[in-house]
């Protein structure tokens, strides 16, 4: 007797907070409730919240623990929405579009193309502007959308850009004066050797005005031919670069 007093008892609670609910499940002690309209507003916003934050978990965990892409999108009473997506709502619409569109109303392929296009026309849009801002701070405009955070964040990229650009101008400054120096030296022998021929020259005329001259003046000549050749090839070996031989820097 006592427990058909409870069981009435919690029947009437629970029919007047959700609506009409079976005896045999009372008896059952499971408590389970007819699904309809709950009239109260009251409780029917409290259930609202309830069941929403549940579906909500529910559709977290299924994206989570089964790899699934999963768009929630809920509707109040009062017209606000809720929603959730582990990806993107509107490109996890867009791809239930494409899924279940049928033959009547499918996109044709240029409309496909149009809006695909579109998309990557606005991303790249977007990623103009930003290179645009980065650039304007770069040269110290605009900067009044910064907070102090982001202005250390940019002079600290300034002075890392400063440092790589003295690294590599230091560096072509020392490869381009070892160049010079090197041709400096191999002038340096050539004009020695043009002085040493225009001298034999000299004495091969000497020679030549002299009775009797002329052979010798001839094996001089071809003896200083041979000394030039010599000369020659001792230029063009100190000019290789030796293997294992320091090179002269500056700075």
């Amino acid at each position: 007797m006592k427990l058909m007093n409870l069981c009435s008892l919690k029947s009437k609670r629970l029919t007047r907070k959700y609506g009409v609910m079976n005896e045999k499940d009372c008896k059952m002690g499971r408590g389970k409730i007819e699904i309809k309209r709950i009239e109260n507003n009251t409780n029917r916003q409290v259930t609202f919240c309830k069941r929403r934050n549940g579906l909500l978990k529910k559709a977290y965990e299924l994206s989570v623990l089964c790899d699934a892409e999963v768009a929630l999108i809920v509707f109040s009473t009062r017209g606000r929405v809720y929603e959730y997506a582990n990806n993107n709502v509107r490109s996890t619409i867009d791809r239930y579009k494409k899924a279940t569109a049928d033959s009547s109303n499918a996109y044709t392929t240029q409309e496909i193309n149009a809006q695909y296009y579109q998309q990557e026309s606005k991303k790249l849009r977007q990623q103009i502007q930003l290179l645009q801002n980065s650039n304007r701070h770069l040269v110290g405009e605009g900067l009044g959308s910064l907070n102090v955070k982001e202005m250390k964040q940019l002079e600290t990229r300034l002075e890392r850009g400063i440092s790589r650009i003295r690294s590599k101008k230091h560096e072509m400054i020392l490869a381009e004066t070892e160049s010079l120096q090197k041709r400096e030296i191999q002038l340096e022998q050539e004009n020695t050797c043009l002085r040493a021929k225009i001298a034999e020259n000299k004495k091969l005329q000497q020679l030549s005005m002299m009775p009797g001259g002329q052979d010798y003046a001839m094996q001089a000549y071809l003896a200083g031919n041979l000394l030039q050749l010599n000369m020659m090839e001792t230029v063009t070996a100190y000019s290789m670069p030796v293997p294992g031989k320091k090179t002269l820097h500056l700075g």
